[in-house]
C-alpha cells in the first residue's frame, strides 16, 4: 500500500501536464545575480515596543512586549472604539503609530481594497481599492475563506500585501495615506481553497510565499520598487503557511513550512538552507523558534508537531500528533502551546515534546493566539477569547469574553491596546467591525 501512495504522490505533477489533474506551471526562477536588485540593509521605521506591523507581531512570533492590556471585557467594559468595516477579510490589523490597517474585500463588486483608521477613534482615514475582478469561483474557495485573508506588513512608510485574482497572486504596495506605489505579479495560481500567506520584511526586500497545486514560489521583491530580487519555485502543493524570518541558530534564516516539509531558505538569495519532512502536505501556521530549534505543526491530510534542530542538519528532535492546523502556535519560554482547529489547548515541553497538560475549550478556532504579560490570548471562531495563563503546570483560564458573533482573524497588540476584528450578526446581515480594547485615558 505504502508503494502504491508513494506511486501516486509522484505521478501526481504528470497528471496535470496531461489534463488529469489541476494543471502544472512551474514558476521561473529568478536569481540575485540575474535580476541585478541589490539586497541591503534598509531603514524599518516602526517601533518593536509599541507596533504591530506585520502578521503575528514586532517579533513574527505572536508574543507582543509586556504592556497594561485588559484581560477582560464585554460589549461596553473596556471597549474604547468599535467601528464598520467595509466588506469582508480574515486579514489581522497591522497598527503603526497613530494608524490601523485592514485588508479586506467585497464580493458583490469583486473590489480588494486596503483601510485605514485613525486610531484614537477609529474613523476611517481613507479606502483603497487595489484590485477589481477576477475573483476565484466558488468551487476553488474554502467555505470559510476570504477574499482577502493575508495581514498587512509595514516598514513604517509603505504598507505591503498580496491579493489573488485573474489566476494570478498580484503583491502591491502603497504609502500610507493609500496611494499606490507599485503592484507587481508574484505568479499565477491554482486556487483550491484560496490565497492566505502574509508577508514578512527582510532587509531592503518584502517576501511573498504563493504556494498553490499549480506550482508555488518564494519571491523577495524590493520594497521601493517591487522589482523581483530573487525568485525559487516550490512543490505544487495547495497550503497556506506564511514565511517568516527567524535568527536561530547563529544565522537569519527564512522559514516555512508545509508541502511535506518544514524548509528553511538564505533570506538573501533564496537558496535552501535545510529541509526536515514532516508536518503535512497543507498547513496554515507560522513556525515558531527558540535560539536553536524550529517548531511547526499542521495540518491535512497528516497530524504532527515536529521540533526540528535548525543548524543545517535538518534533524528532527521529537514529534507528537497533536496538531494546530490553522492557528499557530506560540513559544514562552521552555514550553510550546497550542490551540487545534476543535478547541483542544496543549503545553508541550520544548525540550523533549513531553505533554505538561491538555484540556477542550469550547467552540472551533482558526485565530492564531497571541501572548502578553505571560497570558496567552486565543480567540474562537464565535467571537469568544480565552485568557489563559503560559505555565505547564496547568490549564489556568484566567478570563473568557465574547464580543461580537464570530471572529477568524487574529489579535494585534500595541501601546496598551488589544484589537479585534470580528462579526457581528444583525438584522440586515453580517457586519464586520474592528473593536479597540484598553483601558480609557485618565482625566484630570
Amino acid at each position: 500500500m505504502k508503494r502504491i501512495l508513494l506511486l501516486a504522490a509522484s505521478a501526481a505533477p504528470l497528471l496535470g501536464v496531461l489534463g488529469c489533474g489541476p494543471k502544472v506551471s512551474p514558476v521561473a526562477e529568478v536569481s540575485v545575480e540575474s535580476s541585478g536588485v541589490a539586497i541591503t540593509a534598509a531603514e524599518v521605521t516602526t517601533s518593536a515596543e509599541s507596533d504591530w506591523p506585520v502578521w503575528r507581531g514586532p517579533a513574527g512570533n505572536g508574543v507582543a512586549p509586556d504592556q497594561p492590556i485588559p484581560t477582560t471585557w464585554d460589549q461596553n467594559q473596556h471597549v474604547i472604539w468599535r467601528t464598520e468595516v467595509p466588506g469582508r477579510g480574515h486579514a489581522s490589523p497591522t497598527v503603526v503609530g497613530d494608524q490601523v490597517f485592514l485588508a479586506t474585500a467585497d464580493e458583490s463588486t469583486q473590489e480588494q481594497s486596503v483601510v485605514a483608521f485613525n486610531r484614537t477613534d477609529g474613523q476611517q482615514q481613507w479606502k483603497t481599492v487595489v484590485s477589481t475582478g477576477g475573483f476565484p469561483g466558488s468551487s476553488q474557495m474554502h467555505p470559510k475563506s476570504t477574499h482577502a485573508n493575508a495581514t498587512l506588513a509595514c516598514d513604517g512608510t509603505h504598507l505591503f500585501g498580496a491579493f489573488l485574482a485573474n489566476d494570478e497572486v498580484t503583491a502591491f504596495a502603497l504609502n500610507l495615506a493609500g496611494e499606490s506605489i507599485w503592484t507587481q505579479a508574484i505568479s499565477t495560481f491554482n486556487s483550491k481553497f484560496g490565497y492566505a500567506p502574509s508577508p514578512t520584511l527582510y532587509q531592503s526586500t518584502v517576501i511573498f510565499a504563493a504556494d498553490n497545486r499549480g506550482g508555488g514560489c518564494l519571491a523577495a521583491l524590493d520594497r521601493q520598487t517591487g522589482q523581483i530580487a530573487w525568485r525559487k519555485p516550490r512543490p505544487p502543493v495547495a497550503t497556506y503557511s506564511s514565511p517568516v524570518i527567524a535568527d536561530v541558530a547563529g544565522r537569519e534564516q527564512l522559514l516555512i513550512s508545509g508541502c511535506n516539509a518544514l524548509t528553511s531558505y538564505d533570506p538573501r538569495s533564496g537558496d535552501e538552507l535545510w529541509s526536515c519532512s514532516g508536518t503535512a502536505e497543507a498547513t496554515c501556521g507560522t513556525v515558531v523558534w527558540n535560539e536553536n530549534h524550529v517548531f511547526a505543526s499542521g495540518g491535512y491530510p497528516e497530524s504532527e508537531t515536529i521540533c526540528v534542530l535548525a543548524d543545517g542538519s535538518g534533524q528532527r528532535v521529537w514529534r507528537v500528533s497533536a496538531k494546530a492546523y490553522e492557528p499557530s502556535m506560540v513559544l514562552v519560554g521552555d514550553y510550546l502551546y497550542l490551540v487545534t482547529d476543535k478547541g483542544i489547548a496543549h503545553c508541550f515541553a520544548a525540550s523533549d515534546g513531553s505533554e505538561q497538560w491538555k484540556k477542550r475549550l469550547s467552540g472551533s478556532f482558526s485565530a492564531s493566539p497571541v501572548v502578553c504579560n505571560g497570558l496567552i490570548y486565543a480567540t474562537n471562531d464565535r467571537g469568544r477569547t480565552f485568557v489563559i495563563e503560559a505555565t505547564p503546570t496547568g490549564c489556568q483560564v484566567v478570563a473568557e469574553n465574547q464580543l461580537g458573533s464570530d471572529a477568524y482573524a487574529s489579535p494585534a497588540v500595541s501601546n496598551g491596546q488589544l484589537f479585534l476584528r470580528i462579526g457581528t450578526s444583525r438584522p440586515g446581515g453580517r457586519q464586520e467591525e474592528l473593536v479597540c480594547l484598553g483601558s480609557p485615558p485618565e482625566t484630570t
